[in-house]
């Protein structure tokens, strides 16, 4: 389907839902949030955004400053009626849950908006550009070919994306066009240094504790090679920890200079949640052991099994990779 044929299904749509992946990051929430300008904004259509979570407790309050944002919704509230749906940043129908899920599945119309190589395309519309930095730029270049004006507001969105998901610029499928985005993004006049300060150096006190103890409690193994930490629900009942505060763990353990692959395992209703860094092994290797995926140097996956058990599983197969 051609860029123009998915505008005009959306226009043709009364009722949209936009989804972001579970555990929420900054490219999924920053393309829900110039989506929905777009579709709501400038288009008077119906839609919203729906945060992978059961109760407003966890939500991903990093990204508040994002427009529409502090008005999605989360699966306690979510209806049927969509007409349209469209997932953002979801790398597999694994990423979608509960309610979600089904209500996905059944939808007349669904639309897979991705750059992760792995994504099989399971929307009935995929457009995915996979290796791109980020949906932020795949979403960049999607709104060029239609000739869709980037308001301000838009920009914000797209460029949280792009510099979450690009590692503010240093992970290796940032390109030229990355950086001239950022350059187009800029002149809409958004004050990037202010979404940087936001994005990255406004976190709560107890975010900070939490994730100091994780990276003090995490276990090393194979001469430091592998580095892993696990988040049970006593750990995250005891520092009232959101979704978001486990942002940046696995990078930090990755950057110790002997470890190869790093793991962050967090328990939770659906199994083991499992984020993926390495340097020189390919964490897709290790995620499409139990049908994850995500890109070369970040990945995730979930295994149906407490968190020890999956961890046992996890280094399993990551050390029969590493030799």
């Amino acid at each position: 389907m051609t860029e123009k044929e998915i505008l005009n299904l959306i226009k043709n749509s009364k009722n949209i839902l936009l989804i972001t992946h579970v555990n929420p990051d900054g490219d999924t929430l920053g393309c829900a949030s110039a989506l929905k300008c777009v579709i709501k904004d400038n288009l008077n259509i119906n839609c919203d955004i729906l945060v992978q979570i059961k109760d407003n407790f966890n939500f991903p309050t990093t990204y508040n400053f994002l427009p529409h944002i502090k008005d999605a919704i989360n699966l306690s509230q979510l209806k049927d009626g969509y007409d349209l749906i469209i997932t953002l940043d979801t790398a597999s129908i694994d990423r979608i849950i509960d309610k979600a899920h089904t209500l996905f599945e059944k939808c007349t119309n669904t639309i897979v908006i991705d750059h992760h190589k792995t994504n099989p395309g399971f929307g009935k519309i995929n457009y995915i550009e996979g290796g791109i930095s980020s949906t932020a730029e795949v979403m960049f270049n999607l709104f060029k070919k239609l000739d869709i004006k980037i308001t301000s507001d838009m920009a914000l969105g797209l460029y949280a994306g792009l510099l979450t998901d690009t590692g503010c610029f240093k992970y290796e499928s940032t390109t030229t066009d990355s950086f001239q985005m950022a350059s187009n993004l800029i002149k809409t006049g958004i004050n990037i240094s202010d979404i940087a300060d936001k994005c990255y150096t406004n976190k709560p006190k107890n975010m900070i504790l939490f994730q100091n103890y994780l990276v003090s409690s995490a276990k090393f193994i194979l001469n430091d090679k592998i580095a892993y930490t696990l988040i049970t629900k006593d750990i995250i009942e005891k520092f009232k920890a959101k979704d978001e505060y486990t942002e940046g763990i696995c990078e930090t353990l990755r950057s110790i200079s002997a470890v190869e692959a790093a793991f962050v395992l967090k328990e939770s209703d659906y199994g083991t949640k499992i984020s993926i860094r390495t340097k020189e092994v390919n964490a897709i290797e290790i995620a499409q052991k139990f049908n994850g995926g995500g890109h070369k140097r970040a990945a995730g996956c979930t295994i149906k099994a407490n968190i020890n058990q999956a961890a046992e599983k996890l280094i399993e197969e990551t050390k029969k990779i590493l030799k």
